[in-house]
């Protein structure tokens, strides 16, 4: 299992041309068409099968798959009772036509390939000249939602395979799971998994093409990932709205008993979470890898988000991040408890703010939890810690929503690890680079647990500015296409 790598019989030079004419002549048209379909998650289009979006972006990528007509491939279109489709292929393993019989490091063993096809909701602030369903190919970038999280990894997973077999590489066997609710926390996911684990066989090796990157510039495999819990929280005191000239100062404002609740579990003034419940302790390798991470990317690990600038007295100053200190700046996103407010209810607009002291307050909360911090657990200390004793007695309800533990790379074997710094210097002239993110795969802990022996290689195209989830999310297309070429030569170094 630890033994060194002997040299990747392919040319990695018409490894990247091949996957770069590809992604030219087909994915991105691909991408444009998946762009333009709104198929949002089930818990932001509750009337999801109604609408039938999830369906057409799953019936998309399946009819790709199948008109590549990839030797030995065999697809499958799943849907359980009551549950969004996934798609599953299988590619039987291949001596291929310039290689003698497998004999490496997944000799019998399967490789499988994970993305998603469901997307997050539209949200606000898209440049005038882009949107959310209208896709848009600029400067090496194709903007629109769900381009980079997670569209394009179907589409990847089939080029690098097909390079392999343009080349006649050997490789393992190769499955590919791809799921529709995964922007939901994938409550649907392991039922498929429970289903389909014997189909997937002896998993040596899994690649996730769902995550993110620390730059553009090298290959870089995620470490860890948090997990996360949140609801609705909601704070009521009256029955219907009453005049605040009336009221105030006699009926206890449902917003300041908000803030109340809030400072249970937030330390206002520094962020910090309060309970210790949510903290785990860091693993020395990654503090050491932090440490290299921070070396490489400096200041921009905190400079890459889009800080609000303004004038004040004549000169452009721009909001602070919580630290300046690149290290600690990757270990508060990564191994450190985090707490949003990511909606409210209760509150009219603007426009139409009366004076009047409103009955309730709302606000849908995302806790985001360390790698190794139990997310049923953690839920539940949530609820009790907001619900209990609430101010003034008023009414007080937690409504959780989905829950999902974070994850932690298993050790690294010592082929894997010369197998990634191999591919990113063919495709990128540098080393591969370690980097936590902070985001949640729920998957990867269910894996883990299901394939304890297996590595891990969780990567992705998201790097700085691509923003996802939010407004002028893009694909950073050169990457794309050297990320295809690096798991392509990862997959044959395995065999």
């Amino acid at each position: 299992m630890n033994a060194p790598l002997p040299p990747t019989a392919i040319n990695t030079e018409q490894l990247l041309a091949q996957v770069s004419r590809q992604w030219d002549e087909e994915l991105l048209t691909c991408l444009r068409r998946y762009i333009e379909i709104p198929a949002k998650s089930p818990t932001f289009d509750p009337n999801w099968a109604q609408h039938g979006h999830i369906q057409a972006v799953v019936r998309d990528a399946a009819q790709w798959v199948e008109a590549q007509k990839v030797d030995g491939l065999r697809l499958e279109l799943i849907t359980l009772d009551g549950r969004t489709p996934v798609l599953f292929f299988e590619v039987p393993a291949s001596t291929g036509a310039n290689a003698q019989a497998s004999s490496g490091p997944l000799k019998g063993q399967t490789v499988l390939m994970y993305g998603h096809l469901d997307k997050q909701p539209e949200f606000t602030g898209w440049r005038s000249d882009l949107g959310p369903w209208t896709p848009k190919y600029q400067d090496g970038r194709l903007y629109g939602r769900g381009g980079a999280d997670d569209g394009y990894a179907v589409y990847a997973a089939l080029a690098a395979i097909q390079a392999l077999k343009r080349q006649g590489a050997a490789h393992p066997r190769i499955v590919g799971l791809i799921e529709t609710s995964e922007e939901s926390g994938s409550p649907d996911l392991l039922p498929y998994v429970d289903a389909l684990k014997d189909r997937m066989g002896d998993v040596g090796l899994v690649i996730c093409l769902d995550s993110g990157a620390g730059n553009y510039d090298q290959l870089w495999m995620t470490t860890s990932l948090r997990g996360m819990t949140g609801g609705i929280l909601k704070v009521e005191v009256l029955t219907e709205g009453v005049h605040s000239g009336d009221a105030s100062g006699v009926v206890p404002s449902s917003f300041r008993i908000m803030r109340q609740l809030i400072e249970r579990l937030e330390d206002s003034a520094t962020g910090r979470l309060l309970p210790p419940d949510f903290y785990c302790e860091v693993p020395e390798q990654r503090m050491a890898q932090m440490a290299q991470t921070a070396g490489i990317l400096g200041e921009q690990i905190y400079k890459r988000f889009p800080w609000a600038h303004y004038d004040c007295d004549g000169s452009v100053q721009s909001v602070l991040p919580t630290t300046t200190d690149p290290v600690q700046a990757l270990l508060n996103r990564t191994w450190l408890p985090a707490l949003s407010v990511i909606g409210a209810d209760g509150f009219p607009d603007l426009q139409n703010a009366g004076n009047v002291l409103r009955p309730y307050t709302a606000f849908k909360l995302s806790l985001r939890l360390p790698p190794t911090v139990d997310a049923a657990q953690a839920t539940q200390r949530l609820k009790a810690l907001l619900e209990d004793n609430a101010p003034y007695q008023a009414r007080v309800t937690f409504e959780p929503r989905h829950a999902a533990t974070g994850w932690n790379a298993p050790e690294t074997a010592t082929w894997f690890e010369q197998a990634l710094h191999a591919a990113s210097q063919s495709h990128f002239g540098a080393p591969c680079g370690y980097i936590g993110q902070g985001g949640t795969i729920p998957l990867m802990n269910m894996l883990s647990k299901g394939f304890p022996k297996a590595q891990m290689l969780v990567c992705g195209v998201l790097g700085p500015q691509s923003n996802a989830h939010g407004p002028n999310e893009f694909l950073h297309v050169p990457y794309a296409k050297k990320l295809t070429a690096a798991v392509a030569q990862l997959i044959a170094q395995a065999a």
